[in-house]
């Protein structure tokens, strides 16, 4: 990825529970640890499903018998930085319509990443090697998976400074207990944007894009940070997408210090301050850089896009929650943010924190788009359907993902 790659055109876009495991991973091993909340829902039929016909039914097979080649931990460690970098590559080049399909499942979808992904890390959750295992290495492994499968370490730029420069993040499927079919079109827009380069009226910007996971740990342990700070003085402008309210795109003005509690993809809440760095100098808000005045403005695709302003605090002296339609008051404590009180106001808030505390807050366009609600057509509402898509569903999909690269267009433009 060190040259500037056009990927414009031809956004059209496992682990089978039945395969026998080598020896070496011993998946039934009562020592071995117990899969994970994700995990588990991997044997669901509609993950199988869009694992099969995507074709990324083998990729976790394939990196279960890599790990069983391998004879000592260093050699664990590559097979699972370079599988976990192939994956990610695999799905960027499914959705942007570079090689095979794999199946008859559309190529913008988000989904045959997420599940694969899922497939790996148990593999590697109850691998009992014969050289031994500790876990805190087994823990690093997993990091390592998780860090290259997402494209956190692959972000990486033309030396040209007529190039403008965009990052972009995107996140897993989540509420799958509710609906376990469910992809995310930030994810999407992730997967279709990375490595492309959007002409704009000022010349060119080459976008690069990560995804996250909707958990709450990882981001109490930095992947946010981690992944962002090194690039940010580098950007022209970034942004980070979620799913957001149904029918419409908000960008976000302001993004709160709270976690309000809705559980994350392991079933886990947390209830408390967003936990960052020097929680001493931490505020209670940070602020949109975003051009959202020409954003709203300009015509940029099927949803109409508002200029979100509205929070949730507890006014200085006060102690109830009070909702805030023009933004928070001076001294006041965060309940919500302009895009509510789970992990997409949380990246939003560390990201804009971040890019504050790196003295970038005058300089740096930055803040948070939420897209609508991915929603199925009609008719194929009911989870238990075993209909994982439908024409409607895609094109769905395909709107919000080319919307937010006009939104992307449109900010790049007016970003001087």
């Amino acid at each position: 990825m060190t040259h500037i790659r056009v990927r414009l055109g031809a956004l059209g876009l496992a682990l089978l529970t039945g395969l026998a495991a080598p020896p070496a991973l011993a998946a039934e091993d009562p020592a071995a640890p117990a899969p994970t909340v994700e995990e588990q829902r991997l044997g669901k039929a509609a993950p199988q499903e869009i694992l099969n016909r995507s074709g990324f039914d083998t990729v976790a097979p394939e990196f279960a018998r890599a790990l069983g080649r391998t004879h000592s931990y260093a050699q664990a460690e590559r097979v699972a930085e370079r599988q976990g970098a192939r994956l990610w590559q695999r799905a960027v080049d499914r959705v942007q319509g570079r090689g095979p399909a794999g199946g008859d499942l559309s190529r913008d979808d988000d989904r045959p990443l997420y599940w694969a992904r899922l497939g790996m890390t148990r593999e590697v959750r109850q691998w009992q090697p014969g050289f031994g295992l500790t876990e805190a290495r087994r823990a690093k492994l997993l990091a390592t998976l998780e860090r290259t499968s997402r494209g956190q370490d692959t972000i990486r730029y033309p030396h040209s400074k007529k190039v403008k420069r965009i990052l972009v993040t995107g996140f897993d499927p989540f509420t799958l207990d509710r609906d376990v079919r469910i992809s995310n079109p930030s994810g999407a827009t992730a997967l279709a944007l990375d490595g492309t380069v959007i002409r704009t009226a000022d010349g060119p910007a080459r976008v690069e894009t990560a995804v996250f996971p909707v958990r709450w740990q990882d981001f109490a342990e930095g992947t946010v940070e981690r992944t962002l700070r090194r690039h940010l003085p580098q950007v022209d402008l970034f942004t980070t997408v979620s799913q957001g309210r149904v029918g419409r795109i908000d960008v976000e003005r302001t993004n709160g210090a709270w976690r309000g509690g809705f559980p994350d993809n392991e079933n886990l809440s947390r209830t408390e301050t967003v936990p960052v760095t020097d929680p001493a100098s931490q505020p209670q808000w940070t602020s949109t850089t975003l051009p959202y005045k020409d954003i709203v403005a300009a015509d940029t695709g099927r949803f109409p896009v508002y200029d979100n302003t509205s929070v949730t605090e507890i006014p200085a002296g006060g102690t109830e929650p009070v909702v805030r339609p023009a933004g928070p008051t001076a001294g006041s404590t965060a309940r919500s943010g302009g895009g509510g009180n789970y992990l997409s106001n949380e990246i939003a808030y560390r990201a804009t924190l971040l890019r504050d505390r790196l003295g970038l807050g005058d300089s740096l366009p930055g803040g948070h788009v939420h897209t609508p609600v991915l929603e199925f057509g009609a008719g194929n509402t009911d989870p238990a359907s075993g209909t994982v898509t439908d024409d409607q569903f895609v094109q769905n999909r395909l709107d919000i993902v080319a919307q937010v690269r006009s939104i992307l267009t449109v900010a790049a433009e007016a970003t001087d």
